[in-house]
């Protein structure tokens, strides 16, 4: 089953441990994230169900294709990284 985990950036504002889950697709592995936690959503996604610009999604070791529909599909044993891009200096 596919794993889904969140930076600790993310984690410190709204609740979000990694976990499995049951999905054939990045979209429906969030689906089943927000449906527990539907704070999550706004964080990771715009007011279309897109990605927002500072949100990346990696899959093992490649960054997702399909940023607007999120249908990359997801193997058995997956690892969904959401990584929120962080700026700023001093």
């Amino acid at each position: 089953m596919p794993r889904i985990s969140f930076t600790a950036n993310l984690q410190r504002h709204v609740s979000s441990p990694p976990r499995e889950v049951q999905a054939g697709t990045v979209r429906e592995a969030l689906e089943t994230v927000f449906a527990e936690n539907p704070r999550l959503r706004s964080y990771l996604l715009d007011e279309h169900g897109r990605l927002r610009r500072h949100v990346s999604i990696y899959v093992n070791d490649r960054m997702i294709a399909d940023r607007g529909g999120l249908a990359d599909a997801l193997a058995g044993e997956d690892e969904i990284f959401v990584f929120q891009a962080l700026s700023g200096g001093w």
